[in-house]
């Protein structure tokens, strides 16, 4: 009968726990950001017909609408990879953009992927403030002084 002395049992749970991270950490990740509305909620829409109302009511609001008043709906949906240490990789990435005529009426349904061309970055851009560098009691204090009856 072989006797295993306790620092021998632990010294392979340790060894066995080690080996199941390590195998755990190499596994890659996935995370899915945005919205699609699903094939048959945009079977429903037909162009020359719905409207913008019908189109949130129908699939919902869209991720982000066009620049200009009356611009397109456009839905976003990426799927991003890590791995390891790896830099992230977008594997997946769909935009559906809905446009519409002068009056509100939808003239084009597209769809596009990444097999349709290169990956755009998709970035937010956001004004930076000008009392960032500033304290609450430094911003309080500083308006003291700076009163104009004329206002």
């Amino acid at each position: 009968m072989i006797r295993r002395t306790p620092i021998k049992i632990m010294t392979r749970a340790v060894a066995v726990a080690a080996l199941g991270l390590s195998l755990a950490a190499c596994t890659a990740t996935f995370q899915n950001h945005g919205y699609i509305p699903p094939q048959e909620d945009l079977d429903l829409l037909a162009v020359g017909i719905d409207t913008r109302a019908s189109v949130e009511d129908s699939v919902g609001s869209p991720s982000s609408g066009g620049v200009l008043e009356g611009g397109g709906y456009y839905y976003v949906k990426s799927r991003v990879k890590t791995f390891g240490f790896k830099a992230p990789e977008v594997v997946e990435r769909e935009v559906l953009a809905i446009t519409f005529d002068a009056n509100g009426v939808i003239a084009n349904i597209e769809r596009f992927g990444l097999e349709d061309g290169r990956v755009v970055p998709l970035s937010r851009r956001v004004t930076k403030g000008g009392v960032s560098d500033k304290t609450f009691l430094r911003q309080l204090l500083g308006n003291i002084g700076g009163f104009n009856p004329s206002f």
